[in-house]
């Protein structure tokens, strides 16, 4: 019978162990927490978002190097993950965007699941291991090392996460364990992090939200992307689904020491002159009102003394008074208020890690290790990460079912 150490017990983990298990392999899952799956019971805001309802050429666009996981996504699809969750009595719905959960809306039912699965599987699960070195001679795997303790196996898959949420347990263990069998390590950034901003007046807008608004990402003044949806105001900048979207293009940027801008775009569904029209429509129904009394039907209140100075208007002068002109820079800040972008969340609030170990090194259909014989290497720790909506645990299941099916396999 085939032995297989499984480093890390996140959902990519799990997901190998438990395949792992069922094709005869005699499995231990070594997990340097006190318990497995921390990361997962905290996804989705506590809801886990397991998969996403969309095709696989979707998930390949909105995967970072998606392409490297083809094959392992047409192996183990949305559908799959599923029809998986049902076999072990959890019920699932999909809401806005695709997105699949729980019906219970409860992540420790996903966990929970998962731990009775490997218990009936018989994979062993020793929690408080951390794994301090990957034992390999003449280029194959022979065993790891927990403090003193050597455990013998005749493969590894390495699944310890990236370097997200350390609480967790992730902490870029598994970069520092790759680099001394010697893989490449791309660099290692936040991504799907919050962004903070240079100016003073989003503290006055914490709190708010703001739906259906565009907003660009630009670099020196050239636009790199741009994202609709759903943002949030904090303390210290901006978060929520759209700006997490755009993120990991920010610190890319902010790495290579660019000017990284926001201009966000509060009445996307109307063209300059629509909107235009519409202030003026506004401006007649509020006629001898003072300008910011006159512009709570168009923006939250919180929004209205930052947009008419960022506008360079006099709040107390009357609509009616308002010159053609002085629209027109109202109409320019509503479609593009400007934020400028001085870095991002640390690396520990990200809920994701952008870049790991180089997928070169990687063969996508098995994800052994083409440097080190027995090896597999799935997950976070792979320079592999998506947008939020369920697209990365569906990799991280996709990456784990195939890694898990490969390793047992004689």
């Amino acid at each position: 019978m085939k032995k297989i150490i499984v480093v890390g017990g996140g959902a990519a983990g799990i997901m190998a162990a438990i395949r792992a298990a069922e094709n005869s392999a005699q499995v231990t899952l070594l997990e340097k927490m006190p318990k497995v799956g921390r990361k997962l019971g905290i996804t989705g805001k506590g809801r886990c978002n397991l998969t996403n309802s969309a095709d696989i050429d979707s998930f390949v666009k909105n995967i970072h190097n998606g392409k490297f996981l083809y094959s392992a996504l047409k192996g183990f699809s949305a559908n799959d993950t599923v029809n998986f969750f049902e076999s072990l009595g959890v019920k699932t719905k999909i809401e806005r965007g695709g997105r699949i959960f729980p019906v219970s809306d409860d992540a420790n039912e996903i966990l929970d699941a998962l731990i009775g699965k490997m218990a009936i599987l018989g994979v062993e699960v020793i929690n408080n291991s951390p794994v301090t070195e990957i034992l390999a001679e003449n280029k194959k795997i022979v065993g790891v090392k927990v403090g003193d303790k050597i455990f013998k196996c005749d493969a590894v898959i390495l699944a310890t996460g990236g370097a997200s949420y350390p609480k967790t347990g992730s902490t870029g263990d598994g970069f520092k364990l790759a680099k001394q069998l010697g893989h490449t390590i791309t660099e290692i950034l936040p991504a799907l992090v919050p962004l903070e901003v240079e100016e003073d007046f989003v503290k006055d807008l914490q709190g708010l939200s703001l739906k259906n608004v565009r907003v660009k990402l630009l670099s020196d003044g050239k636009k790199i992307a741009e994202q609709f949806g759903e943002m949030l105001f904090t303390h210290f900048g901006v978060s929520g689904p759209i700006i997490l979207t755009l993120s990991r293009q920010a610190a890319k940027l902010l790495a290579d020491k660019k000017f990284v801008e926001l201009e966000i775009n509060l009445k996307p569904a109307l063209s300059f002159e629509q909107l235009d029209a519409r202030i003026l429509r506004d401006f007649e129904k509020f006629k001898g009102k003072i300008l910011k009394n006159s512009l709570h039907e168009l923006l939250p209140s919180k929004m209205i003394p930052i947009v008419l100075d960022l506008a360079y208007l006099d709040e107390n002068k009357r609509v009616d008074e308002i010159t053609f002109a002085e629209r027109r820079r109202l109409v320019e800040i509503l479609q593009a208020l400007p934020l400028t972008i001085t870095k991002t969340r640390p690396i520990a609030e990200a809920i994701v890690t952008s870049g790991g170990i180089s997928v070169k090194e990687i063969n996508p259909k098995t994800f052994e290790s083409k440097i080190i014989k027995n090896l597999y290497i799935i997950g976070e720790v792979l320079d592999v990460d998506g947008f939020t909506g369920g697209y990365n645990l569906q990799a991280a299941w996709s990456m784990g079912n195939a890694a898990g099916k490969f390793a047992a396999k004689d």
